[in-house]
């Protein structure tokens, strides 16, 4: 559940008002598991609006044992599509700094995606190999969750993986290692990192981490996991090799113990000044507060443009300033963006050729052309109940009709601009002109959206 959004007693009323039906998992807070249902469960509005996040349930394990707390500064290092990245969110309630970094393209779309649904303020994604990630600034926690061969979802593929060439998993497992040691670069003394993989072989899980933990010098300790769910430990042992005894201290999770997919976990501390590892200038706060060595605060935009967007906001929308209170603005380009970090790290890294910044929080208005900054569909998504004023309600049918093609008429608009909603939350935008309807809504979302309300109106009959 994004709590941020929605509590689980909400979503499940919504949910089992559609038909399904759902059950809480034991030992698993905030998890929903689908056991029926009139169709696929992302095509309910409740996920459209980010109210919740689909994967497996294992794969929800992972954050817990991340343990990210509330104004933390915390790195994903392999964050595409984003369901632990805006898990990490969720638990730090929205409070604290969150750098997202993928090397993919195609998936740092499905990245953004996500974190535009699920509304959240606190996450700047970066372009970038994290293997090659600028050490300057250090973070108290950091997700490894490493590219891998993938055995934990065979079930999931039925059965079915993409053929691998005779030097794959020697390469995935240079990679592997190769990540873990950045991320313990970047994490500071006393911080976790969390090495995770979806797959069974240990040579990409055991293996890896006993070489790292090999490396001298390496002030790093393996911390034993705990779980209260199903689960078998680490191997230290496997075909004739020895790994580092501490091993014992992972987890492994296999499909039957959560009918799930599988994963390895292990969960790594970097030990503190005193306990192996010299100071290297000031560190990062327990509590992740405090101006520590490579971060400093991002830049803000033209108060007169945030002025003005505001004034938008306010006169025709009838959003309350005050619900950005404790949010920054940032411009860049033709976009003005909002979002919740006090500092970052992005003016102190490394100028290069190896990450570019992508995103900071979410693109809240477009500055392009002649007239005042218009607010995107995101931020009218996110803003949602705030919108009072020019907030166009459409049923099933006038939504169905907008995306066909078909005219709908409005004759209490002539003209302007308008929050789009349904079912009593806001969609998107749209532009009435000569009392005719017209959505801004993009191709691909407003499909997505077309299949939500048209799975509404067959369960209302």
């Amino acid at each position: 559940m994004n709590r941020l959004r929605a509590t689980v007693a909400e979503v499940r009323a919504a949910l089992e008002a559609e038909g399904f039906t759902l059950e809480e998992l034991p030992n698993q807070p905030g998890i929903l598991r689908v056991l029926d249902g009139p169709r696929s469960v992302s095509d309910t509005w409740g996920h459209w609006a980010g109210d919740f996040y689909i994967q497996q349930a294992s794969t929800a394990v992972a954050v817990g044992l991340l343990d990210p707390q509330p104004g933390e500064r915390v790195l994903d290092l392999c964050a595409a599509p984003g369901g632990k990245t805006t898990h990490i969110a969720e638990a730090m309630q929205g409070e604290g700094e969150i750098v997202a970094v993928e090397v993919n393209d195609g998936r740092i779309r499905a990245l953004l995606g996500n974190i535009y649904r699920l509304g959240i303020t606190n996450i700047a994604v970066a372009e970038g190999d994290g293997r090659t990630l600028p050490t300057e600034a250090q973070f108290d926690r950091v997700l490894a969750d490493v590219p891998c061969s993938a055995q934990g979802t065979w079930r999931k593929k039925a059965g079915h993986l993409p053929p691998r060439h005779r030097n794959f998993i020697k390469q995935t497992t240079r990679a592997q290692e190769s990540l873990l040691r950045r991320a313990i670069e970047l994490t500071r003394p006393g911080g976790v990192i969390l090495y995770v993989t979806c797959t069974f072989d240990p040579a990409e899980n055991e293996a890896v981490v006993s070489r790292v933990l090999a490396d001298p010098p390496r002030p790093i300790d393996i911390e034993p996991i705990e779980l209260a769910i199903p689960h078998v430990r680490g191997v230290t042992e496997y075909d004739g090799q020895s790994f580092d005894p501490r091993l014992d201290g992972a987890v492994r999770l296999y499909p039957h113990h959560l009918d799930s997919g599988g994963l390895f976990i292990c969960r790594i501390r970097r030990l503190e000044a005193g306990d192996g590892e010299a100071s290297g200038g000031e560190a990062v706060s327990a509590a992740g507060t405090g101006v520590a060595a490579g971060w400093s605060a991002p830049p803000e935009a033209d108060p007169a443009i945030v002025s003005r967007a505001l004034d938008v906001l306010e006169s025709h929308y009838g959003v309350d300033p005050t619900r950005f209170e404790g949010l920054h603005w940032f411009e860049r380009g033709d976009a003005l963006w909002v979002h919740g970090f006090e500092e970052w790290p992005i003016d102190n890294w490394s100028p290069g050729r190896h990450w570019r910044l992508i995103t900071l929080g979410l693109r809240a208005a477009d500055l392009g052309g002649d007239g005042p900054p218009r607010p995107t569909n995101d931020l009218l998504q996110y803003l949602d109940s705030a919108i009072t004023r020019n907030r166009l309600e459409l049923d099933a049918q006038q939504w169905c009709d907008l995306f066909d093609g078909r005219e709908v008429r409005i004759d209490d608009i002539e003209r302007g601009h308008v929050a789009l909603a349904f079912d009593g939350h806001v969609a998107g935008w749209g532009f009435v002109r000569d009392h005719r309807l017209q959505h801004h809504i993009p191709r691909g979302r407003s499909q997505w959206l077309r299949n939500v309300v048209a799975g509404r109106a067959g369960t209302e009959g």
